[in-house]
């Protein structure tokens, strides 16, 4: 790929082993991945070991995981008797205990990305659009 500073990877990784194969087709997958926005993080995510998801700058959450926090989230809400926007469950207004629909929530990090939190199902919540839009970087 154009751009790469293909020495500072080399000089970086080059004393590890590798399965050419192995890492050819997970390249392929990763770079076929809508979720990955950076394509030139893609080799050095792999050669580092594949834990920084940083470099893929993979930051959105996947439909299913959506779907599940969504419904745990709802469950454990109705069961608790408040909303299931954690954010809303706090308040003291009428939306205390509004149960949203899923298409009116977004998911969140609850770890800030930017701040190293991952996109996983266990750091993701769901809030209600006012309050995922308005919490930014926090």
């Amino acid at each position: 790929m154009c751009g790469l500073k293909w020495g500072r990877l080399y000089d970086k990784y080059h004393e590890r082993p590798y399965n050419q194969k192995e890492m050819t087709a997970l390249a392929a997958k990763l770079m076929d991945d809508p979720c990955v926005k950076n394509r030139k993080g893609v080799f050095e995510y792999l050669l580092s070991g594949a834990t920084d998801t940083r470099l893929l700058d993979v930051r959105v959450f996947d439909d299913a995981t959506k779907r599940r926090v969504y419904l745990r989230q709802t469950e454990d809400a109705r069961h608790r008797g408040i909303g299931n926007c954690p954010l809303c469950a706090m308040g003291h207004e009428a939306r205390r205990t509004k149960i949203w629909g899923e298409k009116e929530m977004d998911a969140d990090h609850v770890e800030a990305w930017s701040n190293g939190g991952a996109t996983t199902e266990d750091n993701c919540q769901m809030l209600c659009l006012t309050h995922n839009r308005a919490k930014g970087n926090r």
